[in-house]
């Protein structure tokens, strides 16, 4: 139970109704110890002696007491239900903040599913541990312990018979335990890989449908999520043999209890009232030890989950602030010194070798190469979203190791591939990197994007409303609205990521004018596929396989690169190949 132990930590904050929920549980065992014994003299006092007056006192004593042991253990649910939602959400807002804070390494290797998983239903399995242990933790061993001394007073000689059934229980719950836990954990595994697939899914639904693949996907669904209920029902059977085996040695208990107690009232060694009582006691003290079961499995799956929170709690980010970083405005001087770079460290293959280059504040570098060329990670390494294998990136002459995060971010704007818009207003979307932009400063980046005239095309204008992932709007419409962004946060380095994949030649080659003609100075990094969106560039680098194979401008480069001049003539025919060297 180490992992519980150490997330238990986020329950100080509400430590007064976790400290009132047991007080007031122990309240309820009280007045639950108590009943039997007033049964007893009911029994072996009023009865006996026919004293009407006496079983009323004693039956109107029984009744109070119960009202106050009900307003204790209503009183314990309710604040073992505070602390124990307010637990789980501290829990929750720890794990998004660490989420926000990981690379995107991290991110890589802990995957969107499982990341799901650990927020939704494994800190619903710590939370349910949290409460039903608050509700218990005092119940059971008071009960239990309170029972036994009890039912030791009320008849010594039938009380060895918890000697031989006490051992028994508590064997088959360590049995139990040890078991357990391996199988909640590869439920939890299982239960990742099903929340994977269907949020892939539900993102791609698009895909799914154009391409006729759901037979495959319906049948990696089925083949998922047959795994996870097969774990469930082999975890879930372990735990169901619990109630049955303690049940069975509950009714052994009861059935020996009257078997020897009948024995000895018949012998008058024992009076009626006392079987009766401690046949109660027992009942107390084996269902205390049931709880105790139950509460153990609960447990022992939270620390299987809260094992796998704890793995994303305790994640270091592979990118990290070095001590004594730095905030500085950027002018937007970038270099790159015999850098190299690989997803794995240095064990892994590369996928940068030796690049070296530089650009000056507010040039145009454009990046062209084969797909797994490297010309993403190139960009990637700018805004330190990973850090260098080999060499340095240096922004301004600095090493981009001596700024703070949080400076290059805020600087550096980057417009990826994949077009992620949120749920909200146009206008929320686009002061998204900046939200004190103006008005005035939103709709000049907008009708740089070329999204001005398709978002006052909708009755809302800016105030339309986006469904999840800018659902309702095109390709290219969504990647017009990134660049907009991207512009309104009006940063020293502008990186275009191939976002112009979706919108037609024209509409690309008046975007990328009114970059060159904007006021804003900033650098620009353009990935792109066509030839048309780099001619302009200052500087063109070309990569294959990992390495810059040459770099200058459009003219020289249709002179003297064989490669560069076979992607030309690829997009150009001969005249025009001409045309764009002059």
């Amino acid at each position: 139970m180490k992992s519980l132990r150490k997330i238990a930590s986020f329950m100080r904050p509400f430590w007064l109704p976790a400290l009132l929920a047991p007080l007031l549980m122990a309240l309820e065992v009280a007045m639950d110890l108590q009943q039997p014994r007033l049964l007893q003299h009911i029994i072996d006092i009023g009865i006996a002696r026919h004293d009407l007056l006496y079983i009323r006192h004693t039956g109107l004593l029984m009744i109070l007491i119960a009202l106050i042991g009900l307003v204790g253990g209503v009183g314990c649910t309710i604040f073992a239900m505070v602390a124990g939602l307010n637990f789980g959400a501290a829990i929750r807002d720890r794990l998004f903040l660490q989420i926000q804070q990981l690379s995107f390494g991290n991110l890589d290797r802990l995957q969107t599913g499982g990341l799901v998983t650990r927020m939704t239903n494994d800190v619903d399995q710590v939370q349910e541990a949290a409460m039903m242990f608050l509700r218990i933790l005092v119940r059971a061993p008071l009960l239990t312990l309170g029972s036994l001394v009890l039912a030791m007073l009320t008849a010594p000689r039938l009380s060895l018979l918890l000697l031989v059934i006490g051992p028994l229980l508590i064997l088959l719950l360590i049995i139990i335990n040890g078991k357990a836990h391996p199988l909640f954990t590869r439920v939890q595994q299982c239960l990742d890989r099903v929340n994977s697939i269907v949020q892939e899914n539900l993102a791609g639904v698009r895909v799914v449908k154009a391409f006729v693949r759901a037979p495959h996907e319906i049948s990696r669904f089925a083949s998922a999520n047959e795994a996870l209920c097969g774990e469930t029902v082999r975890a879930s059977s372990l735990v169901a043999g619990i109630m049955p085996g303690l049940m069975l040695l509950l009714n052994f208990g009861i059935l020996a209890a009257l078997w020897f107690g009948g024995i000895s009232a018949r012998y008058g060694t024992l009076h009626l009232g006392q079987l009766i009582a401690f046949i109660n006691y027992l009942l107390q003290m084996l269902s205390s030890l049931m709880m105790v079961g139950m509460l153990l499995m609960r447990v022992t799956r939270a620390d299987a989950s809260a094992e796998r929170i704890l793995e994303v709690l305790e994640s270091v980010p592979d990118v990290q602030d070095t001590a004594g970083a730095i905030t500085l405005p950027l002018l937007g001087r970038v270099s790159f010194e015999q850098v190299s770079f690989s997803y794995d460290g240095e064990d892994g293959p590369p996928v940068l070798q030796d690049i070296s280059f530089s650009a000056e504040a507010g040039q145009t570098v454009a990046i062209l190469g084969a797909t797994g060329s490297g010309k993403s990670t190139l960009v990637h390494l700018i805004p330190r979203l990973y850090d260098v294998t080999a060499g340095r990136v240096c922004l301004d002459a600095l090493d981009v190791r001596r700024f703070t995060q949080d400076t290059l971010h805020a600087q550096i704007a980057i417009v990826l591939q994949e077009t992620v818009l949120f749920t909200g207003t146009i206008r929320e979307n686009l002061r998204f990197g900046r939200a004190e932009a103006t008005e005035a400063e939103i709709e000049e980046a907008a009708r740089m994007a070329h999204a001005h005239e398709f978002i006052t095309g909708f009755a809302e204008g800016y105030d339309t409303v986006l469904g999840q992932r800018g659902v309702n709007l095109s390709g290219g419409q969504k990647q017009r609205l990134a660049i907009a962004r991207a512009l309104v946060a009006r940063p020293a380095i502008l990186i275009l990521d191939d976002c112009t994949s979706a919108v037609d030649m024209r509409t690309e080659a008046e975007i990328l004018a009114a970059l060159r003609a904007w006021a804003h100075p900033c650098t620009r990094f353009i990935i792109a596929q066509r030839i048309g969106a780099v001619v302009q560039a200052d500087t063109i680098l070309l990569l294959d396989a990992g390495r810059i194979v040459d770099a200058g401008p459009h003219a020289a480069l249709v002179q003297r690169c064989p490669l560069y001049q076979d992607i030309v003539r690829s997009q150009f025919d001969e005249r025009e190949v001409v045309g764009l060297g002059s």
